[in-house]
Protein backbone atom coordinates (compact mmCIF):
# COMPACT_ATOMS: atom_id res chain seq x y z
CA UNK A 1 0.00 0.00 0.00
CA UNK A 2 1.02 3.39 -0.66
CA UNK A 3 0.28 4.69 2.63
CA UNK A 4 -0.21 2.41 6.27
CA UNK A 5 -2.38 3.25 9.08
CA UNK A 6 0.31 3.50 11.04
CA UNK A 7 2.26 6.39 8.72
CA UNK A 8 -1.32 7.89 8.46
CA UNK A 9 -1.33 7.89 12.37
CA UNK A 10 2.32 9.63 12.65
CA UNK A 11 1.16 12.61 10.49
CA UNK A 12 -2.13 13.11 13.33
CA UNK A 13 -0.49 12.49 16.34
CA UNK A 14 1.30 15.48 17.16
CA UNK A 15 -0.95 18.31 17.39
CA UNK A 16 1.67 21.10 17.68
CA UNK A 17 1.16 24.40 16.70
CA UNK A 18 -2.71 23.76 17.43
CA UNK A 19 -5.31 23.90 20.19
CA UNK A 20 -6.80 21.10 21.71
CA UNK A 21 -10.17 22.09 20.33
CA UNK A 22 -9.14 22.54 16.78
CA UNK A 23 -6.99 18.88 17.05
CA UNK A 24 -10.06 17.28 18.33
CA UNK A 25 -12.30 18.61 15.60
CA UNK A 26 -9.57 17.43 13.39
CA UNK A 27 -9.49 13.95 14.25
CA UNK A 28 -12.89 14.22 14.42
CA UNK A 29 -12.74 14.97 10.69
CA UNK A 30 -10.58 12.71 9.41
CA UNK A 31 -12.08 9.39 10.95
CA UNK A 32 -13.72 8.73 7.57
CA UNK A 33 -10.55 8.52 6.59
CA UNK A 34 -9.06 6.75 8.79
CA UNK A 35 -11.60 3.81 8.12
CA UNK A 36 -11.06 3.89 4.82
CA UNK A 37 -7.27 3.16 4.98
CA UNK A 38 -8.25 0.66 7.62
CA UNK A 39 -10.82 -1.22 5.42
CA UNK A 40 -8.04 -0.77 2.54
CA UNK A 41 -5.29 -2.37 4.53
CA UNK A 42 -7.66 -5.72 5.34
CA UNK A 43 -8.53 -6.14 1.61
CA UNK A 44 -4.75 -5.94 0.29
CA UNK A 45 -3.18 -7.78 2.62
CA UNK A 46 -1.41 -10.85 1.40
CA UNK A 47 -3.38 -13.62 1.81
CA UNK A 48 -0.57 -15.82 2.30
CA UNK A 49 0.82 -13.75 4.62
CA UNK A 50 -2.08 -11.93 6.62
CA UNK A 51 -1.03 -8.87 8.62
CA UNK A 52 -0.74 -9.97 12.67
CA UNK A 53 -3.43 -8.78 14.47
CA UNK A 54 -1.35 -7.86 16.97
CA UNK A 55 -0.36 -4.83 14.93
CA UNK A 56 -4.10 -3.93 14.15
CA UNK A 57 -4.67 -3.59 17.75
CA UNK A 58 -1.85 -1.52 18.03
CA UNK A 59 -2.99 1.00 15.32
CA UNK A 60 -6.10 1.49 16.65
CA UNK A 61 -4.86 1.64 20.12
CA UNK A 62 -2.88 4.25 19.11
CA UNK A 63 -5.46 6.53 17.33
CA UNK A 64 -7.57 6.09 20.57
CA UNK A 65 -4.73 7.28 22.65
CA UNK A 66 -4.43 10.41 20.65
CA UNK A 67 -8.19 11.18 20.62
CA UNK A 68 -8.54 10.54 24.13
CA UNK A 69 -5.14 13.09 25.00
CA UNK A 70 -6.80 15.96 22.62
CA UNK A 71 -10.42 15.29 24.60
CA UNK A 72 -8.05 15.98 27.81
CA UNK A 73 -6.02 18.81 26.86
CA UNK A 74 -9.55 20.13 25.55
CA UNK A 75 -10.86 19.83 28.86
CA UNK A 76 -8.21 21.05 31.34
CA UNK A 77 -8.65 24.05 28.40
CA UNK A 78 -11.56 25.09 29.11
CA UNK A 79 -10.98 24.46 33.04
CA UNK A 80 -8.18 27.11 33.29
CA UNK A 81 -10.41 29.28 30.98
CA UNK A 82 -13.34 29.57 33.17
CA UNK A 83 -11.34 29.20 36.35
CA UNK A 84 -9.70 32.56 34.97
CA UNK A 85 -12.91 34.59 33.71
CA UNK A 86 -14.17 33.68 37.30
CA UNK A 87 -11.18 35.09 39.27
CA UNK A 88 -11.07 38.14 37.01
CA UNK A 89 -15.24 39.11 37.76
CA UNK A 90 -14.55 37.67 41.47
CA UNK A 91 -11.68 40.73 42.01
CA UNK A 92 -14.34 43.33 40.19
CA UNK A 93 -16.28 42.40 43.10
CA UNK A 94 -13.44 44.14 46.14
CA UNK A 95 -15.19 47.24 47.43
CA UNK A 96 -18.36 46.37 46.02
CA UNK A 97 -21.38 45.59 48.52
CA UNK A 98 -23.13 42.32 47.86
CA UNK A 99 -25.34 39.97 49.33
CA UNK A 100 -24.71 35.58 49.48
CA UNK A 101 -26.87 32.71 50.39
CA UNK A 102 -24.84 31.94 52.66
CA UNK A 103 -26.02 30.66 56.43
CA UNK A 104 -22.80 31.44 58.61
CA UNK A 105 -21.62 34.25 59.88
CA UNK A 106 -18.20 35.34 61.71
CA UNK A 107 -17.78 36.71 65.52
CA UNK A 108 -14.15 38.37 65.35
CA UNK A 109 -13.59 38.91 69.03
CA UNK A 110 -15.65 37.68 71.91
CA UNK A 111 -18.52 40.05 73.11
CA UNK A 112 -19.23 41.18 69.36
CA UNK A 113 -22.34 40.92 67.08
CA UNK A 114 -22.95 39.70 63.33
CA UNK A 115 -25.81 40.29 61.67
CA UNK A 116 -28.13 38.01 58.64
CA UNK A 117 -30.81 38.65 56.61
CA UNK A 118 -33.73 35.91 55.63
CA UNK A 119 -35.95 36.10 53.10
CA UNK A 120 -39.36 34.96 53.69
CA UNK A 121 -41.74 33.01 50.80
CA UNK A 122 -44.86 34.14 52.32
CA UNK A 123 -46.57 35.91 55.33
CA UNK A 124 -46.07 34.03 58.74
CA UNK A 125 -47.52 33.92 62.00
CA UNK A 126 -44.53 32.88 63.69
CA UNK A 127 -40.50 32.74 63.12
CA UNK A 128 -38.04 30.92 64.85
CA UNK A 129 -34.40 32.00 64.57
CA UNK A 130 -31.99 30.13 66.20
CA UNK A 131 -28.42 30.44 66.27
CA UNK A 132 -26.00 27.55 66.59
CA UNK A 133 -22.00 27.53 67.21
CA UNK A 134 -19.46 25.78 64.85
CA UNK A 135 -20.58 22.47 67.21
CA UNK A 136 -23.61 22.46 66.47
CA UNK A 137 -24.85 23.66 69.63
CA UNK A 138 -27.60 26.13 70.16
CA UNK A 139 -26.78 29.27 72.06
CA UNK A 140 -29.69 31.59 71.17
CA UNK A 141 -33.16 32.20 69.93
CA UNK A 142 -35.89 34.43 69.09
CA UNK A 143 -39.46 34.16 68.32
CA UNK A 144 -41.28 36.81 65.85
CA UNK A 145 -44.56 37.10 65.14
CA UNK A 146 -46.34 38.35 62.27
CA UNK A 147 -44.24 38.84 59.77
CA UNK A 148 -44.64 39.76 56.12
CA UNK A 149 -42.89 37.95 52.96
CA UNK A 150 -39.83 39.44 51.89
CA UNK A 151 -36.49 40.72 53.43
CA UNK A 152 -36.01 40.78 57.01
CA UNK A 153 -33.03 41.83 59.04
CA UNK A 154 -31.42 40.05 62.28
CA UNK A 155 -28.92 41.68 64.45
CA UNK A 156 -27.04 39.21 67.19
CA UNK A 157 -24.97 41.05 69.53
CA UNK A 158 -23.56 38.02 70.24
CA UNK A 159 -24.21 36.72 73.77
CA UNK A 160 -26.42 33.79 74.28
CA UNK A 161 -29.75 32.93 75.69
CA UNK A 162 -28.24 33.17 79.08
CA UNK A 163 -26.46 36.85 78.63
CA UNK A 164 -23.38 35.89 78.46
CA UNK A 165 -20.72 37.27 75.53
CA UNK A 166 -19.86 34.13 73.11
CA UNK A 167 -16.22 33.49 71.89
CA UNK A 168 -15.05 34.84 68.55
CA UNK A 169 -15.84 31.69 65.73
CA UNK A 170 -18.12 30.77 63.07
CA UNK A 171 -21.94 30.97 63.98
CA UNK A 172 -25.09 29.49 61.86
CA UNK A 173 -28.40 30.98 61.77
CA UNK A 174 -31.52 28.70 60.89
CA UNK A 175 -34.81 30.04 60.17
CA UNK A 176 -38.16 28.11 60.86
CA UNK A 177 -41.18 30.27 59.56
CA UNK A 178 -44.92 28.86 59.85
CA UNK A 179 -48.35 30.59 58.65
CA UNK A 180 -51.69 30.74 60.89
CA UNK A 181 -52.34 27.30 59.42
CA UNK A 182 -48.88 25.74 60.96
CA UNK A 183 -47.56 24.73 57.53
CA UNK A 184 -43.85 26.02 57.33
CA UNK A 185 -43.39 28.76 54.83
CA UNK A 186 -39.69 28.04 52.90
CA UNK A 187 -36.81 30.78 54.04
CA UNK A 188 -32.83 31.45 52.87
CA UNK A 189 -30.65 33.01 55.03
CA UNK A 190 -28.31 35.38 53.48
CA UNK A 191 -24.97 37.62 54.77
CA UNK A 192 -24.39 40.85 53.02
CA UNK A 193 -21.34 43.30 53.15
CA UNK A 194 -18.09 44.92 51.25
CA UNK A 195 -16.23 42.56 49.61
CA UNK A 196 -12.04 43.13 51.20
CA UNK A 197 -10.60 40.53 49.40
CA UNK A 198 -10.59 37.40 46.52
CA UNK A 199 -8.54 34.01 46.76
CA UNK A 200 -8.33 30.55 45.96
CA UNK A 201 -9.01 27.69 48.18
CA UNK A 202 -9.49 24.63 47.49
CA UNK A 203 -9.99 24.61 44.24
CA UNK A 204 -12.81 27.39 44.49
CA UNK A 205 -13.08 30.71 45.14
CA UNK A 206 -13.87 32.33 48.21
CA UNK A 207 -14.55 36.17 49.41
CA UNK A 208 -14.17 37.83 52.50
CA UNK A 209 -17.16 39.87 53.10
CA UNK A 210 -16.73 41.77 55.70
CA UNK A 211 -15.68 39.16 58.51
CA UNK A 212 -17.04 36.79 56.48
CA UNK A 213 -15.65 34.05 54.14
CA UNK A 214 -18.26 33.03 51.36
CA UNK A 215 -17.82 30.95 48.46
CA UNK A 216 -18.43 32.77 44.99
CA UNK A 217 -21.04 30.74 43.79
CA UNK A 218 -23.20 31.34 46.67
CA UNK A 219 -23.47 35.26 45.50
CA UNK A 220 -26.90 36.65 44.64
CA UNK A 221 -26.23 40.38 43.94
CA UNK A 222 -23.49 43.16 43.97
CA UNK A 223 -24.13 46.65 43.59
CA UNK A 224 -21.86 50.12 44.03
CA UNK A 225 -20.81 50.41 47.54
CA UNK A 226 -22.32 53.29 49.52
CA UNK A 227 -21.09 56.41 50.07
CA UNK A 228 -18.97 56.95 53.28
Amino acid sequence: MATSITDYLSTQSTPTNTTAAAGSTGLASTYETFLSLLTAQIKNQDPLSPMDTTEWTNQLVQYTSVEQQLQSNEYLATIANQGGDSMTTAVNYIGKDVSAEHDTATITASGSGTSWDYKLDGNVASTLLTVKNSNGDIVYTKSIENETQGSHSFEWDGKGSNGKAMAAGDYTLSVTAKNTAGTEIGSTVMVKGTVKSAEYENGEIILTIGDNRVPFYKILSVKEAAAA
